[in-house]
Formats: structure tokens, sequence, C-alpha cells
């Protein structure tokens, strides 16, 4: 079945893969899936691909000619680049796929893999990102006006954050996250209330999703005078730093 997204049609994906004998055989398999591919070589072909038009899904290998894929994804989603992105590489070390998920990623397949289970994931990753075929209904807690906390300003209903006036870069996911926490300070907020507000999920066993994007919002929230804590064994909240 051609992979589509709603009222749209094929994925777009842009596979970035300086070994042209892997990319041209990932390009062929997943046009076959019903992906509408486009290759880039290096970093600096993907960025311009990527601000020439906007990409349904990134497969971004790490280890490039000419920069990191690290370095590529964080100048994707410093560009406000919300596209889902797996990270393809040979390193497969821990460390290296907290880089990964830091940097920006959404999943991370090590080299060698099985097409099978790269199709199963970018399928997994797509779930998670795409909107239902019908639109739920916005949860309650992203109903209503703008809310501060510390120089942090979010308007949710226009997709805004704002820390001292200036533009603050955070994704979508980003976004709903600090609003949830932002609106209650101080209020201890379980990894459950999370999925289930922020990822309209009740469980999420194979993934520390919520861990990832909290450690992402701790580091751009530095020097905004407010942090988010961890309380042991309860949750997280946001507290003045």
């Amino acid at each position: 079945m051609p992979r589509t997204e709603r009222g749209r049609g094929a994925v777009r994906l842009l596979i970035v893969e300086d070994e042209l004998e892997l990319a041209q055989s990932l390009a062929r398999g997943l046009a076959a899936e019903g992906y509408d591919v486009t290759h880039a070589a290096d970093g600096a072909a993907a960025l311009a691909a990527a601000q020439a038009a906007p990409f349904d899904f990134i497969l971004l290998d790490v280890l490039l000619p000419d920069t990191s894929g690290l370095a590529v994804a964080e100048e994707l989603r410093a560009r406000g680049a919300a596209s889902p992105v797996i990270m393809v590489t040979a390193l497969d070390e821990v460390k290296d796929r907290v880089a990964g998920l830091r940097a920006g990623a959404d999943d991370y397949i090590v080299k060698p893999f099985a097409f099978e289970e790269l199709l199963a994931r970018m399928d997994a990753v797509l779930r998670r990102a795409a909107p239902a075929a019908v639109p739920p209904a916005v949860p309650a807690v992203f109903v209503g006006g703008p809310v501060s906390f510390a120089t942090i300003t979010i308007d949710h209903a226009r997709k805004q954050a704002t820390v001292d006036g200036r533009p603050f870069a955070v994704t979508s996911k980003e976004l709903d996250l600090l609003y949830l926490l932002v609106l209650s300070p101080g209020r201890v907020f379980s990894r459950h209330e999370i999925l289930r507000s922020v990822w309209t999920m009740d469980d999420d066993p194979l993934t520390n999703i919520v861990e990832v994007y909290i450690s992402r919002l701790r580091r751009k929230l530095q020097g905004c005078g407010a942090g988010i804590e961890n309380v042991r064994g309860f949750g997280y909240r946001i507290a003045a730093a």
C-alpha cells in the first residue's frame, strides 16, 4: 500500500547518505513501498533540499563527508523543521544513540539493518507524527490563552513561544510539553500524564520519549530563569532556576 498522509499524496522522503550503493538500494526499495524519494549525498545538499521544499520524513546518515548528521539534525530543528528523522549509522554505542536523539532524531537504526526493520520503524514514527484519520478534539489542557512563567510566554493557539519577547525555537511536541508544565507551575506531572496529554498515548513501553523531550527542553531553557525538575518517583515540574 502506498505511504500517504491524509489529504496528501505519497510521503516525501529525503535520504541523506553518501554511500551511493546503499542510497540507491534504499531509494529503490522505499520507492517501491510508495515513498516519493529524494537523495542528498552530504549535509549541505540535505539542508538545501529541505530549505527548498518540506519533506514528510528524513533518513539521515550520521557520518557524512562534509559534516555530521547530528549537526544537520540540529540545524533542521533550529530552522523549525518538524519532519520526523531517523538516524542511520554504524555507530551503535548508547552514547551515540543518545547523541542522535538529543540532536533531534525521532529514532535511530544501526547498520547493517534489515529492510523490514527499517520499514517498521518508519511506519511507527509516521504513526506518532501523523494526524489521525478523524482529527481528535484538542485536549482541554491546550485550550486557552497565552501562559507565562519566568521569562517564558507560550501562545499555544498560535504555536508560538517567546523568551523575553524574543522567539524561542521549539518543535511542536516540545511546545506542547512546555505549555503543559507552564500551565501549572510547581505541579508534578507523572510520565503517564505527560504521555496522555502530549502524545495521546496511555503507555509507551518501547521508548523513553518523555525523558528525551524533557532533556531537550532542559538544555533549551538554560538562561531563561526556569528549569524542569525531576521529582524522583513522581514525575516532572517546572520551577524557577
